[in-house]
C-alpha cells in the first residue's frame, strides 16, 4: 500500500501494481473512496463486479444519465423482492410510494409528475426561502456559541434541512418533532437491498404513520389554503386539468424529506470538514465571502454527498467500450466522475476559486435532482452564517466516523467542534 496525497481522508490507496477491488463497504473505502476511484478510472473505468457495471469516468457516467433507455425504476422492483423475501403482504403503500416518486420513475409517469411539481419548485420560490433558512441556521448556531461547541452534524447540519422544509410546508409543531427521525428511519427506501426484516417492518410502519400525518395536513390545506408548499402543490393544475392526487402530494412531500435531508446534511458536513482540513481555503473564504457560491459548488464536486446512483439497461448498449446487455445494472459513481482529470484540473485538490461547473453531484438529465437549488442555498446560508462570525470552529477529535449503512450517501456520523476566538 502507498500513501496518496490529496484524498478526502488521507488513507492508504491501492498500490499501482495491485488489482483494485471495488468494495464500497470496506473501512478504507468509507474513509476515502477517491484513491480507489482513481485506480479504477486508470485501469478499468468500466468495471464488472458484484453483478453490475461500475462506471468511474465523467463522460461515461454523464452519457448514461442522459440516455433515457437506462431506467431509474430499479427501486420498486427491489422493494417487492424484499417484501417477498420477508413474507410481507402489507407493502402496497411503500410500493406505490416508490412507483410514484420522481427519483424512481421513468416516462411517462416521470414527465407528468415532474411537470406538475416543477411549477412549484422554481428558482424564485427557492430563493424566497433564504430568510427562513438563515433564521433557522442562526438559531442553531446561537446554541453552539452559547455552549462553546457542538456536534456540527447532529446539532447543525442535520436539523437545518429538516427545519427549513418543515417550515416551507407549514407543518404543525407536533409533526415537526418527529419528521427528522421518521426521515432517517425510512431512508432505506433509497437502498432497499440493505434492509433486514426489522428495518423493513419499521419502514412500513413509519411510512404509514408519516403518510397519515401528511394526509391530515393536505386535508387541512385543502379547506384552508395558505402560501406554504403543500398549498401551492394543491393549487397546481395543467391546462388539461391534470393535478396531483392527494396520495401523490403526500408522497412528494415525504420524498422531499427522504431524498433531501441526508444529502443536504452531508453536503454541509462534508463542506465544513473540507474547510477545516484546508486552512488556506478557510482563510480565503473568511477574507473573500464572495466565494460562498463557489465553495458550495466545489464541495459538491470534491466530496459529493451522493456518491452513486443506479440505472438498468432496457436495451443492449455500448458503454465506454464495453457491451452492456439488456437488464444489466449499471452503478454510476458520481464521486469518481467529479474527480476525473479529463474535466477538472488538479481534481484531488480542494479549491473554492475553481470553476467546478459540470460536476454530477445532482445527477444530470431528466432525473437531475429536483431539490438541488434548495440544497445549494441551504449550504450557502449555513457557511455564510458561520463565516461572518469572528470566531472559528476547531475540531475536537482527529478520529472521524463515516456512515456505514448507506451504499450511496457519503457523510459523517459526527463532527465535534469547539468555538475558538481568533488570537
Amino acid at each position: 500500500m502507498t500513501r496518496t496525497p490529496g484524498g478526502a481522508g488521507g488513507v492508504a490507496s491501492p498500490a499501482p501494481s495491485a488489482p483494485v477491488r471495488f468494495n464500497p463497504f470496506s473501512a478504507d473505502f468509507r474513509r476515502d473512496p477517491y484513491p480507489f476511484y482513481r485506480r479504477l478510472r486508470e485501469t478499468k473505468p468500466v468495471h464488472r463486479t458484484m453483478g453490475m457495471w461500475v462506471l468511474t469516468r465523467h463522460a461515461d457516467v454523464q452519457a448514461v444519465l442522459r440516455d433515457r433507455t437506462f431506467s431509474a425504476g430499479l427501486i420498486p422492483d427491489l422493494i417487492k423482492r424484499q417484501a417477498d423475501r420477508f413474507a410481507r403482504d402489507d407493502v402496497g403503500q411503500i410500493e406505490r410510494l416508490a412507483q410514484k416518486s420522481l427519483v424512481f420513475t421513468d416516462n411517462p409517469d416521470h414527465a407528468r409528475l415532474r411537470g406538475l411539481v416543477n411549477r412549484v419548485f422554481t428558482a424564485q420560490a427557492v430563493a424566497e426561502l433564504r430568510p427562513l433558512i438563515a433564521e433557522s441556521a442562526e438559531r442553531l448556531l446561537r446554541r453552539a456559541w452559547d455552549d462553546g461547541g457542538m456536534d456540527a452534524i447532529a446539532d447543525f447540519a442535520a436539523p437545518l434541512p429538516s427545519t427549513a422544509m418543515s417550515s416551507w410546508m407549514g407543518l404543525p409543531e407536533g409533526l415537526r418533532r418527529h419528521v427528522g427521525q421518521w426521515t432517517h428511519d425510512i431512508r432505506f427506501l433509497l437502498e432497499p437491498g440493505l434492509m433486514d426484516a426489522a428495518d423493513f417492518a419499521n419502514v412500513c410502519d413509519v411510512v404509514r404513520v408519516f403518510a397519515d400525518e401528511l394526509g391530515a395536513v393536505v386535508a387541512e390545506r385543502r379547506s384552508s389554503p395558505g402560501d406554504d408548499l403543500v398549498s401551492r402543490l394543491l393549487a397546481v393544475e395543467t391546462a388539461g386539468g391534470d393535478r396531483l392526487t392527494d396520495e401523490e402530494l403526500v408522497f412528494v412531500c415525504m420524498m422531499c424529506f427522504v431524498a433531501g435531508n441526508e444529502t443536504t446534511k452531508s453536503l454541509i458536513g462534508n463542506g465544513l470538514l473540507a474547510l477545516i482540513r484546508h486552512p488556506e481555503q478557510d482563510a480565503l473564504l473568511r477574507r473573500q465571502p464572495e466565494h460562498l457560491k463557489g465553495t458550495v459548488t466545489e464541495v459538491l464536486r470534491y466530496d459529493s454527498p451522493l456518491q452513486q446512483t443506479k440505472r438498468v439497461a432496457t436495451r443492449a448498449a455500448e458503454v465506454g467500450g464495453e457491451q452492456v446487455r439488456e437488464g444489466d445494472q449499471v452503478l454510476l459513481c458520481l464521486g469518481a466522475a467529479n474527480r476525473d482529470p479529463d474535466l477538472f484540473d488538479r481534481p484531488d485538490e480542494f479549491d473554492i476559486t475553481r470553476d467546478a461547473r459540470g460536476h454530477l453531484a445532482f445527477g444530470h438529465g431528466m432525473h437531475g435532482c429536483l431539490g438541488g437549488l434548495l440544497a445549494q442555498l441551504q449550504a450557502e446560508v449555513a457557511f455564510e452564517c458561520l463565516y461572518r462570525r469572528p470566531e472559528f470552529l476547531e475540531p475536537d477529535s482527529a478520529e472521524l466516523e463515516w456512515h456505514d449503512r448507506s451504499f450511496i450517501v457519503r457523510g459523517l456520523k459526527h463532527l465535534p467542534v469547539s468555538v475558538r476566538g481568533r488570537s
